[in-house]
């Protein structure tokens, strides 16, 4: 497939009329036509493409034009649709497909698909390749091994510039793309990095060991993905080597890689905060309904605990119908005051910046944002409580549990996610269920409660 840049009309078009026309294509079994509609398109535009039609179309396109599915539109897509694809793909298509991908790219493929579609896949892959491949599956899900590439781009440290150049042209089999020429020691240890730039700017007999990068990190085969990707993220990596645990030079990690994984986080966090967890809009109504009722359930769960709080008031509601009407403010002003706090702690966990050295400070501070919110919203409240029920008591009432609950929706946003990180559980996963379930009880505790001793 081309990779020419698309213009603002092209990518229009993308979006509004491609899809018809695929759809029409495979509505009279047309394949010219798709392989036509297909020609122009990047391996990302046909990945999106493929998510955009119905499982039934899908279907249909693999059937009547499989040879438009190359390696490159699998890397690009969603980890559920690429499992579907590969299973409807006939063994020569697949193998057409992964043979030119890079060693990180079949790993990629491969690690979260059955047993039987691994084997498909590297049954199709020369003898070396599958010995890379299998060798980078033994490492740990989710760590360096697993994302690094095994083609590196590596010379003796104590060689010239003219030397490595000349290695470098008599080369057949160099990675489609490398940023750095590696420098190792006899025992095959990393010691430094030669950008590209330097190696072709510098004169024949210069040394290598005297250009190289200044910032060099080697990142361990056994390392999470998540601190590789902040590595690169922090220090402006552009690619590192990967070592073994005797620090022998086994792979090189991209930066393009890295910044998948950390999109990958980013994106993660934000469906785990809304307790969806991953999927694409490929998935099936089953895969994605198992998905979300579990925190549904713990939705419904922390909701009882509420209604149960607010069953202990029944006689002064009945008494005093205003309180009904107002403490549903109360506890969503909490839940809202909450959820920001939240979001900030948990993406400041995420990203390291929030550590044991500077929690208290975030927590004051996000108490004392709670505290001044909280009286702005409780001068607001109160007054509108005075003159839509005429009652002083009220007005105070419900100023003084807006208050209360502002407070304590910033300390429970911020400390709930440090302490379920300390009990290394997933923050973005669980925090919200209990952040609100504080805020809910709270809220209703303070203001019904308040109401019986000042009101009623």
């Amino acid at each position: 497939m081309s990779d020419h840049d698309l213009d603002a009309e092209d990518v229009y078009a993308l979006d509004s009329g491609l899809v018809t026309s695929v759809q029409l294509a495979l509505a009279v079994d047309d394949a010219a036509r798709l392989t036509e509609l297909f020609a122009p398109l990047h391996s990302a535009d046909i990945a999106d493409l493929f998510e955009q039609l119905d499982h039934g179309q899908r279907t249909a396109l693999l059937l009547l034009a499989p040879h438009l599915i190359e390696g490159d539109v699998l890397s690009d897509m969603d980890e559920a649709l690429r499992e579907e694809i590969i299973g409807f793909l006939p063994k020569d298509v697949l193998s057409n497909a992964v043979r030119d991908l890079e060693s990180d790219d079949v790993v990629d493929l491969v690690e979260d698909l059955d047993e039987v579609q691994q084997e498909a896949i590297l049954d199709v892959l020369e003898d070396a390749d599958r010995v890379a491949v299998e060798q980078s599956l033994a490492y740990p899900e989710e760590s360096a091994g697993r994302l690094m590439q095994r083609e590196v781009v590596w010379v003796p440290e104590d060689w010239t510039v003219g030397a490595a150049i000349d290695r470098l042209r008599a080369e057949d089999d160099l990675p489609e793309q490398f940023y750095h020429v590696v420098l190792v020691d006899p025992s095959m240890t990393p010691v430094g990095q030669v950008t590209l730039g330097r190696l072709m700017g510098s004169r024949r007999e210069v040394l290598l060991k005297t250009i190289t990068e200044e910032t060099f990190q080697i990142i361990p085969a056994t390392q999470p993905e998540d601190e590789v990707a902040y590595a690169f993220n922090q220090y402006h990596l552009i690619s590192a080597p990967v070592v073994d645990e005797d620090e022998r030079l086994v792979g090189v990690i991209t930066i393009d890689d890295a910044m998948v994984v950390l999109d990958e986080e980013h994106e993660e966090d934000i469906l785990r905060l809304a307790g969806v967890g991953e999927g694409s809009l490929a998935d099936r109504v089953w895969q994605t309904t198992k998905r979300r009722f579990p925190w549904l359930a713990v939705n419904l769960v922390t909701a009882i605990l509420a209604s149960l709080v607010i069953a202990q008031f029944e006689d002064a509601i009945a008494t005093l119908v205003a309180l009904a009407v107002l403490m549903p403010i109360v506890a969503s002003m909490g839940g809202n005051a909450g959820t920001q706090s939240l979001t900030v702690a948990v993406r400041a966990i995420a990203t390291k910046d929030l550590t044991g050295s500077n929690v208290w400070r975030v927590i004051r501070r996000e108490v004392l944002v709670g505290l001044v919110n909280g009286l702005g919203f409780a001068v607001l409240m109160g007054g509108v409580g005075w003159v839509w029920f005429g009652s002083f008591e009220l007005a105070y009432v419900i100023a003084a549990a807006m208050v209360i609950n502002l407070v304590v929706a910033g300390l429970a946003g911020t400390v709930i996610p440090v302490l379920l990180e300390r009990m290394k559980i997933d923050p973005a996963l669980a925090s919200g269920a209990f952040v609100t379930t504080v805020t809910d009880v709270v809220g209703f505790f303070a203001f019904l409660g308040m109401a019986v001793v000042f009101i009623l």
